[in-house]
């Protein structure tokens, strides 16, 4: 039996339970470790004492989900299609998937890359600069737009290793990247000087060693390697593409711009208010790390399954993530809400940042158990191919429902309105998912 045959066997016969848990362990440590040294910038250059540095990282934190978005476009879109061609043992079908959704990647990242050089001042002030932030930004985004390309370039390896159901090749690339930024971030920040652009010099070069380690990963065991012969772009694979990757990149499209009107409502209130929301949107994307580590373990376990036409699985593998994920959340959110002043004190020793971050911290924490359901049933619906209602619900929350919150809330409530937002657009959110997903479970009982 070869390897191939035997992660088919792995991936559809084992419990449930136990199987989705196995998976989910690397992405959980994965996506932890992701969303701890994204907040290292956050936390090292808060320690320069300058709120205006700290804004700075908000804002370009919303141009990195620019690039992220391009990334987990072309990673999901290969990697929900290699799943399903793996569950139905079409071996060759999956490599030409990977080569493909890789050098598309790279080549997208190079052209963030140059565009962004380019258009270096305008596209700060786009993303929510003031003239007390810019010279920040400018030193920040410059750095980190160099990375691109091997920015998106390991995302892609990232997701095509976790559908292929090899998560532990994934996770020790990302944790040694991530062990590489923490030790660099202060080192560059003050040690040479560097000031804001040390962490975005810091942030790049761990990137890039997590890149190299992950395309050695794909060359290990039964994983799918990476091969320019293979390298095939048509019809047939951008529609796949497409298919698998819209809803994630409509997702992450829409982050980066929910970011990027809360900045710019912010802005007239100040840096304070800046400073305060970029360190809560940090807070809380390390608290979603785990769970989305959790969906993330059932993805590939459903594309091989909903491959296999083994719906019954599929359809216990969504409800044993969401109750486990609707538990966990409940408790982060609890602990958020107690020590939300101390949390974001961490991150900057500032009285009005503090403030003015903790209660949106608190009001953020009371929606948050309702992502459970949220994400478990877009990543389902993403990987079973069902690309409309996956993209209504990827932009839904961040982008259909935010959006106008955090811009017309503030007009009756000022900051409140802002801090309030992200509470209104959760449960806005849930009161459309539940419907949508109760058909797609419906749909997917017919297939069986």
């Amino acid at each position: 039996m070869d390897a191939q045959e035997q992660k088919f066997i792995a991936m559809t016969q084992p419990p449930v339970g136990g199987i989705i848990c196995r998976l989910a362990v690397p992405c959980i440590i994965s996506m932890l470790v992701t969303a701890f040294y994204n907040m290292a910038d956050t936390f090292f250059v808060g320690m320069l004492h300058s709120n205006a540095a700290t804004g700075a990282v908000g804002v370009v934190f919303s141009m990195m989900a620019i690039i992220q978005a391009v990334g987990f476009f072309f990673g999901q879109g290969s990697g929900n299609y290699m799943s399903r061609m793996l569950g139905q043992k079409h071996y060759q079908e999956a490599s030409t998937m990977a080569a493909n959704g890789f050098f598309s990647a790279i080549g997208a990242g190079v052209l963030i890359c140059i565009l962004g050089q380019i258009f270096l001042e305008p596209l700060s002030y786009l993303l929510g600069s003031t003239e007390t932030i810019l010279p920040y930004t400018k030193d920040y985004l410059r750095i980190i737009l160099f990375g691109a390309p091997w920015m998106t370039a390991s995302l892609v390896l990232n997701n095509q290793l976790r559908f292929q159901g090899s998560a532990s090749y994934a996770m020790v690339g990302i944790t040694l990247g991530a062990v590489l930024n923490i030790a660099l971030d202060p080192l560059l920040i003050f040690s040479f000087n560097m000031g804001v652009a040390g962490a975005g010099l810091a942030t790049i070069i761990s990137q890039f060693v997590s890149f190299v380690v992950l395309l050695i990963g794909c060359s290990k065991g039964s994983n799918i390697h990476i091969s320019i012969r293979n390298f095939k772009l048509n019809g047939h694979y951008i529609k796949h593409i497409f298919k698998g990757g819209l809803p994630s990149l409509a997702r992450q499209s829409i982050a980066s711009i929910a970011t990027i009107c809360l900045n710019n409502t912010a802005r007239p209130y100040g840096d304070v208010v800046i400073a305060a929301m970029g360190v809560v949107q940090r807070i809380m994307q390390f608290g979603a790390s785990a769970m989305i580590g959790f969906g993330q373990g059932f993805q590939p376990f459903c594309g091989f399954n909903y491959g296999a036409k083994l719906i019954d699985r599929v359809k216990k593998g969504f409800w044993f993530c969401v109750k486990g994920s609707f538990g966990f959340l409940c408790l982060v959110a609890t602990l958020g809400f107690i020590f939300a002043p101390q949390l974001v004190g961490i991150f900057r020793d500032d009285p009005q940042v503090i403030a003015c971050g903790a209660l949106a911290l608190r009001l953020q924490c009371c929606s948050f158990p309702f992502q459970s359901f949220i994400v478990m049933s877009n990543m389902m619906q993403q990987v079973t191919g069902r690309t409309g209602p996956a993209t209504f619900m990827a932009i839904a929350r961040q982008g259909i429902f935010f959006i106008p919150a955090v811009l017309f809330l503030p007009m009756a409530f000022g900051v409140l309105g802002i801090q309030m937002a992200q509470a209104v657009s959760d449960l806005c959110t849930l009161l459309c998912a539940i419907p949508l997903q109760m058909y797609i479970l419906r749909s997917v009982s017919r297939e069986n």
